[in-house]
């Protein structure tokens, strides 16, 4: 090993890429290290998905985030972030994966694996867990899950055309999939253990959805949970009994958690309740010194309270611990603005 690096950070996604450059600013030498691709989150978006935040508040590194439009596509993220990597000249290792933490000392050992199989260790003074949350969905536990019609991630309706479909869910990412099916011509029906849709849904989704359940042309099973998936049917429990629903394809929109395992494996405790990592909420060190969290992994199993354009000022507070400095006050995000 060379010697060691100032700051690892695990996972490329924008807080990854932001805890990099607020690194690089400071004059540290940083890494990043990413399972698979660069913003590999957003390439999980539906394909035609639009951002909830304006462009200017997903930008890093004081480069302009510029779209022709009020909110920047999926598209839109990837090409900006892309060019954020390449105008900072970030290191940034793709498709090597975190295998383990190690504490060496006064650093750290991170040991890693490429996607043709070299292992490799880097040794750095600092860590950053910056992981986000799609590598693992919650899922329902269920026979049939594992299903090849059966999927956790939403690309676009168009596979689906005159075909019957469960979505499963209540939240935005069941909204948003069930009117994108319907529109391309799918026969949908939505699925929630609860008795309407979560409370978070974006404004501008949620009275679209109720009209189409009004007229009959999206169905919903409120307070029902799945019990099994089968091919061609998803059983049901439900208010009315036993229930069985043609589908031919299955998506379960049930969100999902960040992994703790890194963290756990070096001695990070973890709230059951909650899923958030022991840490200093003004720096985001954890109980390890010299091991910090950033992103949607700071907010445990709520990740809703975590979004880019909070994220994204995560590494000015680790930056800041690491050189003594004050660490600077939390952003508001748009949602609080609004109200």
């Amino acid at each position: 090993m060379s010697a060691p690096l100032d700051l690892l950070i695990i996972g490329a996604g924008p807080c990854g890429l932001a805890a990099a450059i607020s690194a690089q600013k400071a004059g540290l030498g940083a890494r990043i290290l990413d399972a698979g691709a660069v913003v590999s989150t957003i390439t999980q978006y539906p394909y035609y998905v639009s951002f909830f935040s304006t462009a200017e508040k997903l930008s890093l590194g004081g480069v302009p985030f510029v779209v022709a439009t009020d909110k920047p596509s999926r598209r839109d993220g990837l090409a900006y972030y892309r060019a954020i990597v390449r105008h900072f000249g970030l290191d940034v290792r793709q498709y090597e994966r975190v295998t383990r933490i190690e504490p060496d000392g006064a650093a750290f050992v991170v040991h890693s694996e490429t996607l043709e199989g070299e292992r490799r260790a880097t040794s750095a003074r600092a860590v950053c867990v910056a992981t986000g949350y799609f590598g693992s969905p919650n899922h329902l536990g269920v026979p049939g899950e594992e299903l090849p019609h059966v999927t956790h991630v939403y690309h676009e309706g168009h596979p689906a055309f005159q075909q019957d479909v469960v979505v499963v869910g209540g939240g935005n990412s069941a909204a948003e999939a069930a009117l994108d099916l319907w529109r391309a011509g799918a026969r949908v029906t939505l699925v929630h253990f609860g008795p309407t849709f979560d409370k978070r849904i974006k404004p501008w989704v949620l009275p679209d959805l109720q009209n189409r359940m009004n007229e009959g042309a999206i169905g919903a099973r409120w307070n029902s949970r799945v019990t099994a998936i089968e091919p061609g049917v998803v059983a049901l429990a439900g208010p009315s009994g036993d229930d069985r629903l043609p589908a031919r394809f299955v998506y379960v929109m049930t969100g999902f958690a960040p992994n703790m395992e890194l963290l756990r494996e070096v001695g990070v405790p973890v709230n059951e309740e909650t899923g958030i990592p022991a840490h200093d909420p003004d720096t985001l060190e954890t109980t390890v010194p010299g091991l910090f969290i950033a992103g949607v992994v700071v907010a445990g199993y709520d990740a809703n309270k975590v979004f880019i354009e909070n994220g994204r000022f995560h590494g000015d507070k680790i930056v800041a611990r690491l050189l003594g400095r004050p660490v600077p006050p939390a952003p508001r995000l748009s949602a609080e603005l609004d109200t």
